[in-house]
């Protein structure tokens, strides 16, 4: 894709793809492992979404899964072996002081839209990663569960407040306090964090779809708007309104060159030509 930087080198656990203009792909890339998270995949994918946060001509993330899984969680046999070797206090601190959270997403707070593609299994803190994202993608053989109670460990990373305020109490605890699985149906009508259920061979067309949609708006009115979202999560709304108003992401918007474009071609009767939002 022309106008890039280049992207920072990864190992093979994570691909890298441009299916859109303004769009990064990334595909977890452990299908035979059901794209179980290991810290070198972590690694890669804290760099890839540095990379795109501070890479203007980049707008949309989709993350989704090679193979039959979007994600399995923690490799279980790998944090056996941390937790026979390690300590309980250096588990702790390692989670305190890992900010972005699990697979480097499910306490990232980009002003970007994130999209989950989830063309199959997302288990644990696969799950913690796309209750996170701003916009699920499904297919319709997809499931989902939150394991952690079933085999003594917690959904630590982010999923447990994240899923509560978008499930609310007693729709969480089901999920949290049973380990139960669920289909895609269930998750998009009853639980409320899928927006779309396509067939399995739809699931990545369909995202790129909406990320097309998004990126056919002002890329500095988006994400204005996504950190008025981000915003909402910790304030109440006169908070958020005046905190919204006075962030370096609003300001951005009034003082771009976006908002001429976007107001002169309503006014032309034509499609805006965006440009890429300066650096903040």
């Amino acid at each position: 894709m022309s106008g890039l930087t280049q992207p920072p080198t990864t190992s093979d656990q994570l691909r890298l793809s441009f299916p859109a203009e303004h769009v990064l792909l990334l595909t977890l890339n452990r299908p035979k492992a059901l794209n179980a998270m290991t810290p070198g995949m972590e690694q890669d994918l804290k760099q890839a979404l540095d990379w795109f946060e501070n890479e203007p001509h980049l707008w949309v993330v989709i993350v989704t899964g090679a193979g039959r899984a979007f994600c399995a969680g923690a490799d279980l046999k790998a944090w056996n072996d941390r937790q026979k070797n390690g300590s309980v206090s250096s588990e702790q601190e390692g989670l305190a002081a890992n900010v972005y959270g699990f697979g480097s997403i499910s306490r990232r707070k980009s002003r970007k839209p994130i999209i989950a593609a989830v063309n199959g299994g997302a288990y644990g803190g696969g799950m913690e990663i796309l209750v996170n994202c701003d916009i699920v993608i499904a297919s319709s053989e997809a499931k989902f569960s939150f394991p952690e109670v079933k085999r003594g460990v917690v959904a630590i990373a982010g999923g447990i407040p994240r899923v509560g305020r978008i499930c609310g109490h007693q729709l969480a605890s089901e999920l949290l306090l049973t380990g139960k699985t669920i289909g895609a149906a269930e998750a998009q009508t009853r639980f409320g964090f899928v927006n779309t259920v396509v067939p399995p061979d739809q699931v990545l067309p369909c995202a790129i779809s909406v990320a097309k949609e998004i990126t056919a708006n002002s890329p500095d009115a988006v994400q204005s708007t996504k950190v008025a979202l981000l915003l909402a999560q910790k304030h109440n709304v006169d908070e958020t309104y005046v905190t919204h108003i006075w962030s370096p992401e609003t300001r951005r918007v009034y003082a771009g060159e976006n908002i001429k474009e976007g107001l002169q071609a309503f006014v032309d009767k034509r499609k805006p030509a965006w440009k890429n939002p300066a650096k903040l």
